[in-house]
């Protein structure tokens, strides 16, 4: 009995020390960046920006927000989303000193000239929709004539494919024509503040002596070869609807459209612009870009009676001088 009562007695002794006995599971998690481990090129095929680039923006921003280590791929949709709209106002205070009109004409010029020989062409400018998914949406004027809810944004290229103006704030709906009436960039061009530099459009917008469109109903081969010109300097534009798409595909259809509100689409639609001019300017290495059709803001000809009849007279003299030399 006394053996038992020993034996019994070692056993919870033996318990006891085992339950005072504490095991610690845990994982501390290491400080870690992406951009300390990856490769140049992984770098930039995932950020779409150089490894340089990238600390210069991260530079930029944090100062202003708590700062967030982890790698986008691991955080959820409502994180990314919060991070996006905390970023994004910062950025776009940076905007206006990337996002310019050219101050060398000249060098511009020739650029446009050795396209397809127009001169004077200082931009070309065009609207494209960026898509937007927001369920509470249900006026009208969101939907561009591609029936999808959407801002009409209207961008000014430059001979290397740099944004110089970009205006993010009208409806799907809206014409191309009103919003360039209504921009900065198309009131300083009727002031004169360009010179004898002249923008060119599609025949959505107004014919002016500061902005040229392509000629209706062509009747000489000067006029058609004139048309053909055009035509190819503004596939230029295209081209960089495509690029700048391809490097941010939330300006894209494919995403689905940007999931916030119209404010917050526009803002982060300017620091996109932003972002590529960067990544031009720098010589990011290229994606191959997708394919734009079906997001150009398409309008129909205006009708000659709805414009001024002095301005719209100065701009056929403008167009019959430019096709003389054709």
């Amino acid at each position: 009995m006394a053996a038992i009562q020993h034996i019994l007695a070692a056993n919870q002794q033996r318990r006891r020390a085992r339950s005072q006995t504490v095991y610690i599971n845990a994982y501390v998690r290491q400080h870690f960046s992406p951009l300390d481990v990856l490769s140049d090129r992984a770098v930039q095929s995932k950020y779409r920006l150089p490894r340089e680039e990238i600390h210069r923006l991260v530079t930029l921003v944090s100062p202003h927000i708590q700062r967030v280590v982890g790698d986008g791929s691991g955080l959820s949709k409502a994180s990314v989303s919060r991070s996006v709209a905390a970023v994004t106002p910062i950025l776009l205070r940076h905007a206006r000193r990337h996002i310019r009109m050219p101050t060398t004409r000249n060098e511009v010029h020739r650029g446009f000239h050795a396209m397809a020989g127009i001169p004077r062409v200082i931009g070309v400018v065009d609207g494209t929709l960026i898509p937007i998914h927001n369920p509470s949406l249900m006026d009208p004027c969101w939907i561009g004539r591609k029936h999808y809810a959407a801002i009409n944004t209207q961008v000014v290229v430059d001979h290397d494919g740099l944004i110089t103006d970009i205006v993010a704030r009208w409806p799907g709906g809206t014409h191309d024509s009103f919003v360039w009436a209504n921009s900065a960039v198309g009131q300083k061009a009727g002031r004169g503040e360009f010179g004898r530099s002249i923008f060119l459009g599609d025949s959505g917008y107004p014919l002016r002596s500061y902005l040229v469109t392509p000629v209706t109903n062509p009747a000489t081969p000067q006029e058609e070869r004139f048309n053909e010109a055009h035509t190819h300097t503004r596939t230029h534009i295209e081209r960089v609807f495509g690029r700048w798409k391809s490097r941010y595909r939330c300006v894209h259809r494919s995403s689905g459209g940007l999931r916030l509100s119209p404010v917050k689409c526009c803002r982060v639609i300017v620091v996109t612009a932003m972002l590529h001019n960067i990544a031009v300017r720098v010589g990011a290495d290229e994606l191959p870009p997708v394919d734009d059709d079906g997001e150009t803001s398409e309008d129909d000809a205006l009708n000659p009676r709805e414009a001024r009849a002095i301005l719209h007279q100065a701009g056929v003299q403008t167009r019959e001088e430019l096709v003389n030399l054709f």
